[in-house]
Parts: C-alpha cells; structure tokens; sequence
C-alpha cells in the first residue's frame, strides 16, 4: 500500500538524519581532540525492487557510518618534549594492561609518575629497545615490542679508557727538563680524579712520560688510585711522531680508595710519521715549554636522568645531568593495507579487523611508514564549517521527513472517515 511505503519511507528518513545528526554532534565535540579522525554519514537508497511502471513502492534511505581514518590532520607544535605526530601512513603501536594491542595517531605521549612508562590515554607506548647511538638492538617484530621504560637508564658513569693528547714538546729544550700537565680521569663509578704527566728530555728527538698516582679531583691531597706505566718516545728530525714504547702507549690505574674496579688507559698520542698528536718543534723561546693543544678523555662523571624527549624519526632520548644524550628506544610504526577498515575503540584507540589486514611493523620513514616528528601533535581533521553545513542539510530533510510523516497521518484520518 503506498501510503504504507510512504510512512515507512519517511521513518527511514528520520532514522538515518538522525544518525547523521550523531555524527556530526560526534565530530564537533571532537574538533579539539589530538588525533581524532572524522566520521561521515554515508546514505543510499532502499528502493523496492517490486516499484514497476504501473506502480511504485517506496523503500526508504539507509545510513552508514564512514570513517576517515586514513585522512591526515594538521600538525600543530607542542611544548611537550615527550609529544610526536606521524606525517603520513602509519599508527602508534600502544598495548593496555591485560596486554591487549591497539593503534592510535594520537601522539600526545606523557611519562606516567608511578612506572616511569610512556603512555597514551593510559595505554602503554611500544617501541624496541636500542644502543646508545640509536641502533635497534633486536628484531623490528611483535615479538620483540616492549613498553617505553624511561626509567630503564636512571643513571650513567663510565671508565676512562682512552686520552687523546696533543702537544708540542720543546725541541730547544736541554737534555733533563722536565715539563708537567694534567689530565682527568674517570673510574668506573664516575669518580673524577687527576694524573699528572711529567715530560722529560732524556736525549736529542727522545723523551720519556712519567705518571703520578690518581687523587681526587675534588680534593687533590687525596690519593685515589695507584698509576702505573712510563712512556718512551722518540720522535723523527722533521718533529713528527717516530715511535713510543710501550705501543700503543698504557697505563694501569689499580687499588682504587672509590672501590672501583682496576683499568687500563690507552694514550693516543697521535698517528707515528704524523703531527696529529705530540710533535717535537722549537718553541723559539728563551725559556722553553710544552704547548699543549688538547686533552680528551672518554670517561664519564655520575649523572641522574633529568628529562627525555621524543626525536625525529622516533628516537626516545634520556638526557643526564652530566650533560650527556642517549637513545634508549626507538618507536614503533605499524601501518595497514586498508586503514580506514580498522575497528574504533574508545580513547582514539583502534583495533585490527579482518577489514583492515594485520599489522606490518616498521620504523618511521622505512617500509611505507610516514616520518615520524618530534614535538608535533595532530589535529583533529574535523571542518567545523562543514559540520555546520551538514547539519543544517540533515535538519531540513529531517523536518521534511517528519512533515511526511503528518502528511500520511492525516490521509489515513481521510481514509478513515470515508470508510466509516
């Protein structure tokens, strides 16, 4: 009956306006959320398959919901140093606490203050742990993502095992001066103490380094450390390197008052045949002495972790308080063969579905992966403007619907009254 199919038809219509009208209050309560995607409504047409040309059946419109997941939002700065957007394909890999696995683009990560872990809306970040230079150290899988500990490193100290040295030692200098310099050292509990180098003329283009024993630094009447070892070295006519004996050139540091254990120092001292370390040249003065250029070591003081931050391309760094940087992870990136197929889960969160495929893990920028960026948030993708426009339409078609709807009501009381 047509009146039947128009009532329907218009039920369906307030149905599906109504549905339009959630997802556009959907959209604009989430124009400010970081990393919200849009949802649109997409309509089509219930026609009945029985309407012929001596008579019509009404079949109505239906709704569904689109999800613009794989669109991109703006990127926008932060001030927070644990903040990173994706700029192109892929989603954060975060993980709850029963262990389940979901992906977001919502990169407004926050350390959590009880755990030390970075996390997002309460989820867990993923990423893989690294070397200090920010070399995966296991395989990009699954299997191997682990949570984001910034607390893994809460501090760092390290022996001194190399001292770079460059110097020229007085070529006019008499057989038997002796010239001193100092250089620090680290033991391996981050204790810095000083040595004391005394450089001898013992013949013409030969001289010999004698050590001192280690004393604290921070009191220098302090002996810490036992040094032991004495350099020979000979130079060529020309003042440049000829040899050292022992070589490479070493000395030992044992009983260290710290508690720390016993090391062995290499000096380098410079390439032999070159004048990149010491050189034997006339200082052309009437009193003669060493020049020196540079003393390097590459031990390391004690330093608390005082902040990390979230790198381009997804390092995540732990800075000290001795000034020293290191990458301890890496993010991970997972990205879909059809994104906008994932399932939405609350929190910006979304979960794998047949749809969408499984997950393939990358680093940023690698395999298809958008670039990873630091100190950047994405916006939502929500048009304000646009939302405003799409529900003025769904409000008109909705009170036309409900119109309809009043239309047939009172060609039913017509009906009605003719019948009686």
């Amino acid at each position: 009956m047509s009146l039947s199919g128009a009532l329907n038809s218009a039920v369906s219509a307030l149905n599906s306006q109504s549905q339009a009208i959630s997802m556009v209050s959907d959209n604009i309560a989430n124009a400010s959320t970081v990393g919200y995607k849009s949802v649109t409504a997409s309509f089509e047409s219930l026609l009945s398959s029985s309407s012929s040309s001596a008579g019509y059946a009404s079949g109505g419109v239906g709704v569904s919901a689109r999800y613009n997941i794989s669109q991109q939002g703006l990127l926008t700065s932060s001030s927070s140093d644990t903040a990173m957007a994706i700029d192109g394909n892929g989603f954060f890999v975060v993980r709850d606490a029963s262990g389940s696995t979901y992906y977001t683009r919502n990169g407004d990560a926050v350390i959590d203050d009880a755990s030390g872990y970075l996390t997002i809306n309460g989820n867990y970040l993923m990423g893989w742990p690294t070397d200090q230079d920010g070399n995966v150290t296991v395989g990009e899988t699954a299997a191997t993502l682990t949570r984001i500990d910034t607390a893994a490193v809460q501090s760092v100290a390290a022996a001194t095992t190399t001292e770079i040295i460059q110097a020229n030692l007085p070529a006019d200098a008499a057989v038997g001066d002796a010239f001193t310099t100092t250089m620090d050292v680290y033991d391996s509990l981050g204790t810095a103490s000083s040595v004391t180098i005394t450089w001898t003329k013992t013949a013409a283009n030969n001289w010999q380094a004698t050590f001192s024993d280690a004393s604290l630094s921070s009191n220098s009447a302090v002996t810490s450390g036992t040094v032991t070892g004495t350099i020979d070295i000979v130079f060529n006519e020309d003042g440049t390197l000829a040899s050292t004996s022992p070589s490479p050139a070493t000395i030992s540091i044992a009983g260290w008052t710290t508690g720390a254990a016993d090391q062995t120092i290499t000096l380098d001292l410079g390439t032999l045949g070159g004048a990149d370390g010491l050189t034997q040249y006339s200082s052309d003065s009437e009193t003669p002495n060493i020049d020196l250029k540079k003393i390097d070591q590459d031990g390391l003081a004690y330093g608390s972790l005082t902040g990390v931050t979230v790198e381009d391309g997804g390092n995540v760094t732990a800075t000290y308080s001795n000034g020293k940087t290191y990458v301890i992870y890496k993010v991970a990136i997972a990205t879909f063969a059809n994104a906008d197929g994932l399932t939405t889960v609350s929190g910006g969160m979304y979960a794998e579905s047949t749809k969408s495929g499984s997950a393939t893990l990358h680093e940023a920028g690698v395999g298809g992966a958008g670039n990873l960026l630091g100190g950047k948030l994405e916006s939502s993708t929500v048009d304000t403007t646009g939302e405003f426009s799409t529900m003025i339409t769904a409000q008109q078609a909705y009170s036309a619907a409900a119109q309809v709807v009043s239309t047939v009501s009172e060609m039913y009381d017509t009906l009605m009254s003719a019948v009686r």
